[in-house]
């Protein structure tokens, strides 16, 4: 930044990864199966309080909750933005990028 889905299962649990709550849903083995995540990356670009609106507006988070995520971007690199199913997060991955903001599918950890 310039200086700047949900699949079905028995039963979910919220862990954090990287500052933000990830699901991890169980399967019907009783295996966990770690949902995909979007990351944006920093860039030189984009002003922080861009990167804060697109946060609110796209994913409809409160203003709190985009301005830790944006700092985050900017202070560690890297923040995941939102969890869920492949085709969920390649559409969340797709937006970002139409806003202009750096962003990459990954496997949760």
């Amino acid at each position: 930044m310039g200086k700047n889905g949900h699949m079905a299962s028995e039963s979910a649990s919220a862990s954090t990864v990287g500052g933000t709550a990830v699901e991890e849903l169980a399967s019907e083995q009783g295996q966990v199966v770690r949902p995909w995540v979007t990351v944006v990356w920093d860039d030189p670009v984009n002003l922080m309080s861009y990167v804060t609106h697109v946060f609110s507006s796209y994913f409809n988070y409160p203003k709190d909750r985009a301005e830790r995520l944006m700092m985050q971007v900017h202070m560690e690199g890297r923040a995941i933005v939102s969890s869920g199913g492949r085709d969920r997060m390649e559409r969340d991955v797709q937006a970002m990028h139409s806003y202009g903001l750096w962003a990459t599918l990954d496997k949760a950890d």
